[in-house]
């Protein structure tokens, strides 16, 4: 038998709410030293906030995240799996979605907890770690270098060395 999703989740996650100010977000997120947390209403997965979502959906939207609630911005339509779950289905569904965590949650889309690469990282052989590490982070191919002056990114141009 292999190994199910709740031998290796993280029980009980940081939640919040869709009224959730964003900047009480992105503390949460500093002193937990996270870069995601579900949004919930009555323990029910509504979706995920990402510290992503926070820069690009408002930051640099020119909007203040004070006083911001997370519903504006946070990303609704969201994967997730359940606690029976065989891990083995998490990671394929990590990989194909190209996401890191994923949220936990029961028959009633209560949320029950959040499995991570991290998670796997720690529970799981070396070589499988390998693979799914590489599989979820496919790098982009070539940089993307933006100065300051820019308003679009661009491809890095290299001439003879210089830069």
């Amino acid at each position: 038998m292999g190994t199910n999703v709740k031998d290796v989740m993280t029980t009980r996650p940081r939640a919040v709410t869709p009224d959730t100010e964003l900047s009480q977000v992105a503390e949460l997120m500093a002193s937990e030293d996270i870069g995601v947390i579900p949004v919930v209403k009555e323990d029910r997965l509504l979706g995920l906030i990402t510290d992503r979502d926070i820069v690009v959906r408002a930051v640099a939207k020119g909007k203040d995240p004070r006083g911001m609630p997370v519903s504006e911005v946070a990303t609704e339509e969201v994967v997730a799996v359940g606690a029976d779950d065989d891990l083995s289905n998490a990671l394929r569904l990590m990989a194909h979605y190209q996401v890191r965590r994923l949220p936990v949650v029961d028959s009633d889309n209560r949320l029950i907890g959040v499995v991570s690469q991290a998670d796997v990282a720690l529970t799981t052989k070396e070589k499988t770690t390998g693979e799914v590490v590489e599989s979820i982070s496919q790098a982009p191919a070539g940089p993307r270098v933006q100065s300051g002056s820019d308003r679009e990114p661009h491809a890095k141009q290299q001439d003879e060395g210089r830069m």
